[in-house]
């Protein structure tokens, strides 16, 4: 019952994170609206949404990713951690990525799609396809599976590290150290490295602190949650853009959904049904969200 609990509330979590992806990514109003009083209303609306409680969403996918990666973890089931992976994120990203490159390619040959593509004519060999398909060269958006896979790829880095508390705390001082000052890591973003690396602590460390039961564990799990992900403070501001309490009331309206809701109600059919109409792009990222839903693999 517990574990179906848990897995029930980081599906909400997935499912309302990834409408808040979407919504950031379907700004158009102006398309439909044109320069007028309504449409100033709708973009206002579009991104203090987006703006503001849609930037959550990307860290939260990287706690979600990190905290079930080492969920129970040990040195044995490292393989089995990155088998599931191979199946739910690297696939997927290689697919995808492949897809985009050659509907660029047909698209850059196509007379009435040149100039909507604006790239010219996509050369069409093994050289591009690879840089298409390991650089997400026409498919910005998946830079955050391209970071996530690169996370996933150092546990036998990171696992030492946030195993112990003292090194725990050593390492994520110096990951708030080079975001406050700027600075960048090679391959890896730092802020990434923050989101994960603090939710893979709670699992290692204090996973009653996110899995225990109950109304009493609701304020806490969302305090949890705020606090790694949006509590990084620079400059008087979150690194996320958005106010603490603002996160953290919305992370407490999540915890309280009721134990048994998530799976039921969100389901792959109806986060299609939700999405019905946001375009091409809601349905690449549904599917890809489908394809490794934690409930299925990240255990």
């Amino acid at each position: 019952m517990k574990d179906r609990w848990f897995h029930n509330k980081i599906t909400w979590f997935s499912f309302v994170f990834s409408l808040l992806v979407i919504w950031v990514h379907s700004y158009n109003a102006e398309l439909y609206l044109g320069k007028s009083p309504e449409m100033e209303i709708v973009y206002r609306l579009e991104h203090r949404i987006g703006d503001g409680l849609g930037q959550i969403a990307v860290p939260g996918f990287f706690m979600i990713s990190g905290y079930l990666f080492y969920r129970d973890f040990t040195w044995s089931r490292l393989g089995e951690k990155w088998n599931r992976r191979i199946r739910s994120v690297l696939l997927p990203y290689i697919l995808w990525n492949f897809l985009y490159y050659m509907g660029y390619v047909i698209g850059s040959r196509l007379p009435w799609m040149t100039d909507v593509v604006g790239k010219g004519v996509i050369p069409f060999d093994l050289y591009t396809a690879v840089d298409a398909v390991i650089n997400y060269t026409y498919n910005y958006v998946f830079w955050y599976l391209f970071q996530l896979i690169l996370l996933i790829l150092l546990a036998p880095v990171l696992y030492p590290v946030l195993k112990c508390v003292w090194s725990r705390i050593l390492f994520l001082l110096f990951l708030w150290y080079i975001t406050a000052v700027k600075k960048e890591l090679p391959f890896v973003n730092a802020d990434a490295l923050i989101y994960y690396s603090s939710a893979a602590s709670l699992a290692l460390s204090k996973p009653q602190w996110v899995e225990r039961t109950g109304k009493r564990s609701q304020c806490q799990t969302a305090a949890n949650l705020q606090t790694s992900t949006v509590g990084t403070w620079h400059d008087g501001r979150s690194l996320c853009g958005i106010s603490g309490r603002a996160a953290d009331g919305f992370c407490a309206l999540l915890c309280a959904v009721p134990p048994d809701g998530g799976c039921r109600i969100v389901d792959g059919c109806a986060g299609r049904r939700a999405a019905r109409g946001k375009g091409f792009y809601a349905s690449q990222f549904l599917f890809v969200w489908c394809s490794f839903c934690p409930c299925k693999v990240y255990q």
